[in-house]
Formats: C-alpha cells, sequence, structure tokens
C-alpha cells in the first residue's frame, strides 16, 4: 500500500464520535473550521448541485444555538411529552463544544436529481468534514436528536420546505483517545461480491 492510501486509512479507522460533554471547552481556531468546511465542498455531486450547507455557531452564538433548540423543544412539545431532563441536555449540550454545525442539504434546482441524491452528497459533505476534523485532532458529533428533524428547526434557521436538515455537528477537542472502534456485523456479510 502507499503512504497516501494508509494515512486516509488511519484517519477514516480512527475517526470516533465523541458526545459533546466529553469535550473539554478548548476552543477550535475558526480558520481550522474554514479548512475542514473546504474539504466537506469536495463532496460528490450529480449536475454540480453542491447541496451541502453549513450554518455555523462560534463563540457565544454556540450557547444562543443551544438556548434557541432547548426553546423550540419547549415550546413545540406537548406537556405530556415534556422531559425536562431532555430540556436541561439540550439546553447545555454546547457547553464544552468550540462550534455548532448545523448541516443541511438545499435542494437544487434540478428536478430530474432525486432529493435522496442531494441528501446523499450533502451527507458526504459532512463525512469529509468528520475526517478532516479526525486529521486536526478536532472531536466531533453528528447528532439528530432534539428538534433537528422537525419544521420548527427549518422554520428558525429560514430553510425553505424543500430543504432538509441532516444534523446538529458539535466540534470541540477531547482529553484522551476515544474509545476502541469496532464492527458488528463482517465486511463479507455486507458484501455480494458477484
Amino acid at each position: 500500500m502507499n503512504e497516501t492510501f494508509t494515512a486516509l486509512q488511519r484517519i477514516i479507522e480512527n475517526r470516533r464520535t465523541t458526545k459533546p460533554p466529553k469535550m473539554n471547552g478548548q476552543l477550535i481556531p475558526d480558520d481550522q473550521v474554514w479548512e475542514i468546511l473546504a474539504l466537506a465542498d469536495w463532496a460528490p455531486t450529480h449536475g454540480y448541485t453542491e447541496p451541502w450547507r453549513f450554518v455555523v455557531y462560534a463563540g457565544e452564538k454556540v450557547t444562543d444555538f443551544c438556548r434557541a433548540h432547548a426553546a423550540l423543544y419547549k415550546h413545540h412539545t406537548t406537556p405530556d411529552k415534556f422531559l425536562e431532563v431532555k430540556y436541561e441536555k439540550l439546553l447545555h449540550m454546547g457547553d464544552q463544544a468550540s462550534h455548532v454545525l448545523v448541516a443541511y442539504m438545499q435542494r437544487g434546482d434540478l428536478p430530474k436529481i432525486p432529493a435522496l441524491e442531494e441528501v446523499a452528497a450533502a451527507s458526504c459533505a459532512i463525512q469529509n468534514l468528520l475526517l478532516g476534523a479526525t486529521a486536526l485532532g478536532i472531536a466531533s458529533y453528528w447528532g439528530s436528536g432534539g428538534m433537528a428533524y422537525h419544521p420548527a428547526m427549518k422554520e428558525m434557521l429560514e430553510l425553505r420546505e424543500e430543504d432538509t436538515v441532516l444534523g446538529v455537528l458539535y466540534l470541540g477537542y477531547a482529553d484522551g483517545a476515544g474509545a476502541e472502534g469496532k464492527r458488528t456485523v463482517s465486511l463479507e456479510e455486507k458484501v455480494r461480491w458477484m
């Protein structure tokens, strides 16, 4: 194997999810966040629609986002379903994170391209970003909980009906190594080689 493949393999195999409370509060330089956003921008795209979009919250805006996210949950959850613990979790989710990014697919103007392909392209952009973060020693968490998929989140972000939120990305630094990686289904069971 060549050095480039080996380096890429190491990054991919060592990418881990780090829950935001396990981050240490250390700030990532904004220019490094721009660097990993630039990697996201090289995702595959059908018809050059480039449907990936990111709303970046940094500094005090991280707290603002978490407050708004928790408020959405409180406002749009019926009293019988509301959980104070979930509200508090959303409120403090970014306390130790450096940056919070909301990733979404902005539907292009080419109706012949299925929305599924646009979601796939935007998801590839997110993976590029996560791998870039790993290469820079940045911890990451791709969250889909809370109100991420609720229409109220789209409204808060001023997205169009045809756009799709794909998750909330929390970036920061963490002390110590991530958990050991594992797969529970063998590769041979996932591949039909014809």
